[in-house]
């Protein structure tokens, strides 16, 4: 089974940790990044090419 390749977008720190804590806990899902605010993701997502995108609304 392939890896889901998953890019964590969170403003805050701890929340951003958590994610990626439980996320990496499962062996098909691997992290591949992590960013602050929306610039950032759109150029982890040039770059990283992830399958998924977490964020949140505010």
């Amino acid at each position: 089974m392939p890896m889901i390749k998953v890019l964590v977008v969170e403003d805050s720190p701890v929340v951003r940790e958590f994610l990626v804590h439980i996320l990496g806990a499962d062996p098909r899902i691997q992290v591949i990044g992590t960013a602050n605010d929306g610039e950032q993701a759109i150029e982890a997502v040039a770059r990283q090419r992830p399958d998924v995108i977490t964020m949140d609304l505010h």
